[in-house]
């Protein structure tokens, strides 16, 4: 029947409105199979890309001492973005602590997931980069969501790419290849993410024009 939907709404909804930014429950203790990063990455595969280009690539990183290397690298390139940053109230301060907690535990994560795209957006007009980014941010997004429903966690993380020369000489990442995030994997220690606390969605949509 074409008013059927093709999913269960209950799930998939859950899915999408509980995807959390994970830090604090992140589980450091436990290892993370090779193959169930893969499995993920194969869901992310699916995500459409500019002109069909399928430009994206993967860094998976393991190794201690390169999760380590990486982690001096994004303390370095983050470090004057925390000493400025201010403490705030509520939500603020529970998203400041948590991003204080990842840098100092960065390296215990057990696996570090760098989105990649093929070329570089430097000097290209703002149409052209918005296309750059948006073939592989999709990507990178539909791997969060698997991640999650395989009981896993991940953050979006940028603070490093202050680092991007230094972080792609410590990975052998080519010159004209752009690093998108560092995403750090884990399984997460419980499910229970709820849904955020978020404006009315009334409040920032806008028919045919922008209002007041």
């Amino acid at each position: 029947m074409a008013d059927v939907a093709p999913f269960d709404l209950e799930i998939t909804d859950r899915l999408l409105s509980t995807t959390r930014s994970v830090r604090k429950r992140l589980d450091l203790e436990r290892p993370v199979p090779r193959e169930v990063v893969l499995d993920c990455l194969r869901i992310a595969q699916q995500a459409p890309t500019g002109s069909n280009s399928q430009g994206w690539r993967f860094v998976v990183v393991t190794d201690p001492s390169l999760r380590s290397g990486l982690a001096d690298l994004y303390r370095e390139a983050s470090a004057e973005y925390f000493a400025g940053a201010r403490a705030g109230t509520g939500q603020l301060d529970r998203v400041r602590d948590s991003a204080i907690y990842l840098r100092e535990n960065l390296e215990r994560v057990p696996v570090h997931v760098i989105p990649c795209i093929l070329g570089r957006a430097d000097g290209l007009p703002s149409s052209v980069a918005a296309g750059f980014y948006g073939s592989i941010l999709p990507s990178a997004w539909s791997l969060i969501l698997a991640l999650r429903s395989r009981g896993l966690g991940s953050a979006w993380t940028t603070l490093h790419l202050g680092r991007e020369k230094e972080a792609a000489a410590l990975l052998g990442i080519p010159d004209e290849v752009t690093q998108v995030a560092l995403l750090p994997v884990a399984y997460t220690l419980g499910t229970d993410f709820k849904p955020a606390k978020r404006p009315p969605v009334e409040q920032i949509v806008h028919f045919d024009r922008w209002s007041q």
